[in-house]
């Protein structure tokens, strides 16, 4: 059996740094920090008290008042990127085979705002259950792409990945996978978080997870950097319409580029922590590269995993500089969570999307907040610290790496015919 090509045509942003692909793009370029004190709830108890919220976001430009309330925001960022993704790639699903038309979508945690509102209002009455009818259906996970579906009338492949911070970048390799066989036409593909409110907050906080530099947190997430202390919570949506490449030039669909390969492992080492030798990412980008039929040589940029955190950051360079070897000093490496924080389930869309505009504009955004070097990376390494690099990127990789050892990296690389 032939494999089909894949290639992206639409693509929407809601971001810490701008609501729109275009917005979110100039955001990563012009080295935008979107970490300011949060807005959502009183962090002033927390240990951190700011985060990268989206900011300037209405529901009511996407849905009715009614529906909004029917909704957790993880679903409502979600219906807002693939409306723009959607106009995007300029989809009239009624000239198109709505059967053929899946949407397969990630998210870490879904509707936590949801599930923390209800137990509190449970927790807090007389033990009556008065519980939302909509409670359930506004936080399972898999929500979300069945709203896209049930706004679009879509009948093809339809479910959630849930792999905590490679949520997205599996739906994207499942996207990718089920188009090349031949099963659907377009996927709708991407992710959505929404996690800032008191229960992911104190949570990851609970975990020494986050960043605690509530003095300065425009420059708290620093990749890379020897005074690194935790990432920075982000929220919002990405989404990246995939499509054959034969039904994209048979509708005369623009194409931003072709997905290459995806490769996708575990650690099986920890619950949270990465492998402190990068075996796992190791073998994600060895995956990834095996799949798109490419050299190592052949990568030029890796938007990294890069969350800001004292061991991650140390062992996904391990890998690099272990899977690429001398090549390895060739590549441009960025971390865009910099910039936007982690978006969690939603980080492998959002950077996909960064590596997929890199391609097509042949420039490199770059990693943010860099001071000082730290002595237990290898600082010949070219990270991108501070400014963007313009060269020629014909080849993307993106890393994303998630709590459970889950490890997903995905290849995007120029059209050509």
């Amino acid at each position: 059996m032939e494999l089909k090509r894949v290639v992206v045509t639409g693509l929407g942003a809601l971001t810490p740094l701008g609501n729109t692909v275009p917005a979110y793009w100039e955001g990563l370029l012009n080295g935008v920090s979107g970490a300011a004190p949060i807005t959502r709830f009183d962090a002033s108890k927390f240990k951190t008290q700011f985060a990268c919220e989206v900011k300037g976001f209405d529901p009511h430009d996407f849905m009715d008042r009614k529906e909004a309330r029917k909704v957790d925001p993880f679903v409502q960022y979600a219906l807002a990127s693939t409306d723009e993704a959607v106009k995007d790639a300029n989809l009239n699903f009624e000239k198109l085979d709505r059967n053929r038309i899946g949407v397969i979508w990630g998210s870490g945690i879904g509707g936590l705002k949801t599930f923390y509102e209800e137990v509190a209002a449970f927790a807090n009455g007389d033990g009556t259950p008065r519980f939302n009818p909509f409670f359930i259906p506004k936080m399972i996970v898999d929500i979300a792409p069945g709203h896209i579906s049930m706004k679009y009338g879509l009948h093809g492949p339809n479910f959630s990945a849930v792999s905590a911070c490679a949520s997205a970048t599996n739906a994207i390799i499942d996207a990718f996978n089920y188009i090349r066989l031949g099963i659907a036409d377009i996927i709708i593909a991407g992710g959505s978080e929404a996690i800032i409110n008191e229960a992911g907050i104190g949570g990851f906080n609970a975990m020494h997870a986050l960043s605690t530099r509530n003095d300065d947190p425009k420059t708290a997430s620093r990749p890379f950097d020897k005074d690194r202390d935790g990432f920075v919570a982000g929220e919002g949506s990405g989404t990246i319409i995939v499509e054959s490449l034969e039904h994209a030039l048979a509708r005369g669909a623009k194409i931003y580029a072709e997905i290459g390969g995806g490769g996708m492992s575990a650690d099986a080492y920890h619950i949270t922590a990465s492998h402190p030798e990068g075996l796992g990412a190791k073998l994600a980008m060895s995956k990834a590269i095996a799949d798109a039929k490419l050299q190592f040589e052949d990568i030029d940029y890796i938007n990294v995993h890069g969350t800001s955190t004292p061991v991650g950051d140390i062992s996904e360079t391990k890998a690099i500089k272990e899977l690429f070897g001398d090549h390895a000093y060739d590549l441009n490496i960025s971390s865009t969570k910099s910039m936007t924080g982690h978006l969690l389930g939603a980080a492998g869309a959002v950077e996909a999307i960064a590596s997929i505009l890199s391609v097509q504009n042949d420039i490199v955004p770059p990693t943010i907040n860099h001071f000082t070097d730290d002595p237990e990376l290898d600082n010949n390494l070219n990270f991108t610290f501070n400014t963007p690099q313009k060269r020629t990127v014909d080849v993307a990789l993106s890393n994303t790496f998630g709590f459970g050892g889950h490890n997903a990296s995905i290849i995007v690389k120029k059209y050509s015919n």
